[in-house]
């Protein structure tokens, strides 16, 4: 069964861990996509799956005639979890002049920071270039479901033909992904009439107001744990200049795009160190991802910092 992090964080409460519950809880607060994505616990540090790539050939024969021997393809993948997490220490001095809850204060911090970094592995991490990482969306979505919006030096506008050509691309689609500045120039084009767009508006759990496009809401990309943008438009064009962002089409539930994790996220207080004065929290969280069928996300990519067009 895979559950969201807020949703997690709901059972942890009902079973009497409330330190960990609001641990749970300050992840999906810090990042939209964690809010969304559901997560599937997993035994031991992988998990082995068979993904349909084809389906095999059918078709109508006449009397007297065979059928042609098709098969379809079925390749072997191997998700393996990462170990993501932090140690925080406050000092003594503090919580004994200012209160515990500045030890709070500090382990927040902490969580966001985790989360920020989690959301950058998810949309660009790479395994080649950081083997203790998983793969995100970027390094995995390859062949057809990877399209350009156009051929500008520096970036195209995005097209809303474009943008629908995206979600056609992916069965069953539940969020779409990308950077503010691109969610207020959709805002922008559904007041053109010009352009329009059909944006709408809905709540999410924890009572902020969401943008849905044709009813697909709108998860932002904000900056990693480094203030750095993760979907800002620093990507590469198709000329080579790093001037364009991207804009991702997902389905996310079980067996499509899921989060997978071990024993899900610890919180452990480790109390005061013997070495030093102070009081150390450890974060640590066994996990990864894994995209079960590849129409499940999608990239339309080369998209410059420009205004959308119909």
């Amino acid at each position: 069964m895979a559950l969201t992090l807020v949703e997690a964080a709901k059972n942890a409460a009902k079973n009497g861990d409330v330190y960990q519950a609001g641990i749970i809880e300050l992840f999906p607060e810090s990042s939209d996509v964690l809010m969304a994505l559901p997560f599937t616990n997993i035994q031991g540090n992988a998990l082995k799956y068979s993904r349909e790539e084809s389906l095999p050939g059918v078709g109508f024969r006449g009397v007297n005639e065979g059928y042609a021997e098709s098969t379809g393809i079925i390749n072997p993948v191997t998700e393996t979890l990462t170990i993501a997490g932090g140690d925080l220490d406050v000092d003594k001095f503090i919580i004994d002049t200012m209160g515990a809850e500045h030890r709070s204060i500090h382990e927040a911090m902490k969580v966001k920071a985790l989360a920020g970094r989690w959301t950058r592995a998810f949309i660009k991490g790479d395994t080649e270039s950081d083997p203790k990482e998983f793969s995100g969306l970027q390094s995995r979505i390859q062949g057809d479901q990877l399209i350009s919006a156009g051929t500008t030096a520096n970036g195209a506008a995005l097209s809303l033909q474009k943008l629908d050509e995206l979600i056609d691309l992916v069965d069953s689609p539940t969020h779409l992904l990308m950077n503010k500045a691109m969610r207020r120039r959709l805002t922008t084009a559904a007041r053109t009439a010009a352009v329009a767009g059909n944006i709408t508006y809905t709540v999410d759990a924890f009572g902020r107001r969401v943008s849905a496009y044709n009813d697909i809401p709108i998860l932002l990309i904000e900056d990693d744990n480094e203030k750095t943008a993760i979907l800002g438009f620093t990507e590469a064009s198709s000329s080579g200049t790093a001037t364009s962002t991207s804009i991702y089409c997902v389905s996310m539930g079980v067996g499509a795009v899921t989060g997978l994790q071990n024993g899900g996220i610890g919180a452990r207080d480790l109390g005061e160190l013997e070495a030093k004065p102070v009081f150390r929290t450890r974060v640590e969280w066994y996990s990864g991802m894994a995209i079960f069928k590849g129409r499940s996300a999608a990239r339309l990519r080369h998209i410059g910092d420009l205004v959308i067009v119909a």
